[in-house]
């Protein structure tokens, strides 16, 4: 099974103790290769309050959590037991699993947060093979030839018409095959 992101619910204004508590239970009960990440999706705010500038955090979706997760029984199980967590979304209840989110909610998300979906040198490496899911290149294969982590950027190698071209993606408009 491979991991997706899930969008779990959780009592308003608690999601950041629900995030610290999964993690704690995830790491207790071994279920570190099934639960990967657990994001709060937040966005900085500048306020300008009597002259003054100041930056807040903003909960994009208060009540919500994202978690990266192989969903199997017990990771499901975990999840859905955590003190604060009301259930996932996109399930019927009683007792079916959810519906994970696709590729492109998930970049537009933690794009809008400075995160990416894939994490480089984790998930990606130089000559790893990907399928370029977006732009005008979509649906194409490809061999990864360089990596800039700060643009958060790849040069893929790409077969067009028969002859090798270098082109230069997002992250957002690949996937690992």
């Amino acid at each position: 099974m491979q991991k997706e992101w899930y969008v779990v619910n959780t009592y308003s204004g608690h999601e950041n103790k629900v995030k610290e508590k999964l993690e704690m239970r995830a790491s207790s009960m071994g279920m570190e290769d099934y639960i990967y990440r657990v994001v709060v999706p937040e966005q900085t705010e500048i306020e300008i309050k009597d002259g003054v500038k100041k930056e807040k955090l903003k909960k994009m979706f208060p009540g919500y959590i994202l978690v990266e997760m192989v969903m199997n029984d017990e990771a499901w199980f975990i999840v859905r037991n955590t003190p604060g967590v009301t259930g996932f979304i996109g399930s019927s209840g009683k007792g079916a699993k959810p519906f994970p989110l696709t590729p492109q909610e998930v970049d537009k998300i933690l794009g809008s947060m400075g995160m990416s979906r894939l994490e480089i040198g984790n998930n990606l490496n130089i000559g790893d093979m990907v399928k370029v899911v977006g732009g005008p290149f979509a649906n194409m294969f490809g061999k990864i030839k360089s990596i800039d982590m700060e643009k958060q950027q790849l040069e893929v190698s790409l077969d067009l018409f028969g002859q090798e071209t270098i082109v230069e993606l997002n992250l957002t408009e690949i996937e690992r095959m």
